[in-house]
């Protein structure tokens, strides 16, 4: 198979094709990205990398960082995880404080804002300086120290984050957050606000393509184990309310976030990220969307 002549093919017809969606404005620092953005890049599990467009870019991956505080959390052995977070698929949009007034303050999976939220509150309590911790893992499992917090994305998110200052509050009254609040939405801000660009980004979820390992070193990030159960809620719940669409369409375990960036993962074969900042109604972009589902049914590779 000639990987980089698919990829640049499907990207040239994408690329063609009508640019549908708006950019994610309720943040108002990534509704100043320029919309016509849209890179690629496939990672094989031998390192080797193909891209199209904008693959070198930096972009806020926002939601997407949820798999790794995932990952951080599972590997910090805290038993208490699944007694507080569901792995079920939500069916309501990432963001959404209905489920948890009917499910007594216990988010539907850790990929949704209030199960993110959650996964900070235990990072927060087996971590003495959480922040830095979270960003030293991020740069570790990326096998990169050029990763970083972006400052001003924080501070957008932190300026205009009611509904997700709404959650923490009200798992908070139902005994589903440990520590400090202000602490804990501190974090999930900073935790949302990690600059990569796709290069970086399918390199680094990489480990959940190879058993739970680093590509290249093989250094162990999760056990065979963890990996496939964080590729299963990725593959049930990594697209909120779009997760089934996703899964017919696509086929693959992925993560999206609302800076136009999805990752996905052909388990012992690839990882490869999309990046077009315009979203469709779900909040999943929709180029990247739409190259995933015509790049699988052109190289016939998913995991169904």
């Amino acid at each position: 198979m000639n990987c980089q002549h698919i990829i640049e093919d499907t990207y040239t017809y994408i690329k063609s094709i009508e640019n549908k969606g708006n950019v994610a404005t309720y943040i108002p620092e990534l509704g100043k990205v320029d919309p016509a953005h849209f890179g690629v890049c496939l990672t094989t599990n031998d390192g080797t990398q193909y891209t199209a467009g904008d693959a070198n870019t930096l972009f806020s991956i926002q939601s997407i960082a949820k798999v790794l505080s995932l990952s951080f959390a599972l590997s910090l052995g805290d038993k208490t995880i699944w007694q507080r977070i569901d792995v079920e698929p939500s069916g309501s949009a990432f963001n959404s404080l209905v489920q948890l007034e009917s499910e007594n303050g216990i988010p539907r999976n850790p990929l949704i804002n209030a199960g993110a939220i959650v996964v900070c509150d235990i990072l927060c309590s087996h971590l003495k300086n959480p922040k830095a911790a979270l960003i030293a893992y991020i740069r570790n499992v990326a096998n990169n120290q050029d990763i970083h917090y972006s400052e001003i994305i924080a501070q957008s998110e932190k300026s205009n984050g009611y509904r997700n200052f709404a959650l923490v509050n009200f798992m908070k009254s139902f005994g589903n957050i440990k520590n400090d609040v202000d602490q804990v939405i501190d974090l999930y801000f900073y935790l949302s606000s990690v600059e990569m660009n796709c290069c970086q980004l399918s390199k680094t979820f990489g480990y959940l393509a190879n058993g739970g390992n680093q590509l290249i070193t093989n250094k162990e990030i999760l056990t065979r184990s963890q990996s496939k159960r964080v590729n299963a809620i990725m593959q049930t719940c990594g697209f909120y309310d779009e997760a089934g669409e996703f899964a017919y369409k696509v086929g693959l375990p992925g993560k999206s976030g609302v800076g136009g960036g999805i990752v996905a993962v052909l388990p012992n074969s690839y990882t490869i990220s999309v990046w077009s900042p315009k979203l469709n109604e779900r909040g999943n972009s929709y180029r990247g969307m739409k190259f995933l589902e015509r790049f699988t049914d052109t190289t016939h590779e998913t995991i169904f």
